[in-house]
């Protein structure tokens, strides 16, 4: 079977790291992205949290577009509740016009952030209501065909940036299905309504403009590493530190490993674990085998991987070593054919 790799990075801020040594990061990630042949990276919007540097999305797709040359880039996704659909149509129309054919427009409609930081935002929880709406206008603004009289999106207009549907609930799904959309399921950390999800969009898809039949994207974790026992400590290393995120919104606790491996031993953290459900961790063609069997078994057209080592070596690493293994046995692509 053959599917495209992609990557997602959160443009991670690892201990003792600073924000602008994990944009650095993010650049040398997308450049050996596409030196290994992946098709796109994409970047999440998170507000608040002290371990996430991704937040101002389009800014960051801007700064790493102008340091590569042919992989897509784009976000995975824009909260569209926390912004207006002519501010995002203007902020990637400008990007698709700096960067012809590379960039991505992935939709979500949670906040990506705590309630307190959605009021920060100035938005209102009820925001997220008018996210099939909000799609909609965003669509038109691209397309050049607004549906508010007398507003364009300049730039933006005509750009016809393709959207992507982001999920991890059928909400998602459906809405995908229902505007003939690609789908991109969040497995990576919410796994649980992952095949309900996946027989959804493609039971009700309806050809568009944009698509005429289903592409569906799914998440999972990768932790790759020349050996098997070095892959799976750096996998225990990344659990941990999605606990500490997770429990205190930050890099720095008081727990020591141990009592935070005890706390992924109690019910209360199996659920957090469970987040993680979908990783391939070893070697090479350990991950391999893993991705191929996933990839098989959901259908996807697509995988899109967040490689979860905390250091950026690691990652760079664990990226190439993916893509080696995987290029024994399937081709990989970097651009949309």
């Amino acid at each position: 079977m053959t599917v495209p790799l992609s990557i997602l990075d959160l443009a991670p801020i690892a201990p003792g790291q600073t924000v602008r040594e994990s944009f650095q990061a993010s650049v040398e990630l997308a450049q050996a992205a596409e030196r290994s042949g992946y098709r796109r990276v994409w970047y999440a919007e998170h507000h608040n949290m002290p371990t996430i540097a991704s937040s101002a999305t389009s800014v960051l797709i801007g700064h790493i577009a102008s340091q590569t040359s042919t992989i897509r880039l784009g976000a995975g996704g824009v909260m569209l509740p926390n912004h207006s659909p002519l501010v995002i149509a203007e902020q990637f129309g400008t990007l698709a016009t700096l960067y012809p054919d590379r960039i991505d427009l992935g939709l979500g409609r949670a906040p990506g952030s705590d309630q307190a930081t959605f009021r920060a935002l100035r938005r209102s929880p009820a925001s997220a209501n008018e996210f099939p709406q909000d799609v909609l206008e965003l669509q038109a603004f691209l397309r050049g065909e607004s549906t508010i009289p007398g507003v364009q999106a300049v730039p933006g207009g005509g750009t016809n940036v393709p959207l992507y549907i982001l999920g991890s609930s059928l909400f998602g799904a459906q809405l995908a299905a229902q505007l003939g959309l690609p789908y991109a399921f969040a497995s990576h950390f919410a796994p649980d309504q992952l095949f309900q999800a996946v027989a959804l969009y493609r039971e009700r898809f309806q050809p568009s403009e944009q698509l005429e039949a289903p592409h569906l994207i799914v998440g999972l974790n990768v932790v790759a590493a020349a050996d098997a026992a070095e892959a799976q400590e750096q996998f225990t290393r990344s659990r941990r530190s999605r606990l500490r995120s997770v429990l205190l919104r930050g890099p720095n606790s008081d727990f020591t490993d141990e009592q935070m491996d005890q706390i992924l031993a109690s019910p209360q953290g199996q659920q957090i674990a469970n987040m993680m459900r979908y990783t391939a961790v070893g070697t090479g063609p350990e991950v391999r085998d893993y991705l191929t069997e996933f990839a098989e078994t959901t259908g996807a057209d697509e995988l899109i991987i967040g490689h979860g080592a905390l250091q950026s070596a690691d990652r760079v690493r664990s990226l190439e070593i993916t893509a080696e293994a995987m290029r024994a046995s399937q081709p990989l692509e970097n651009a949309d054919r």
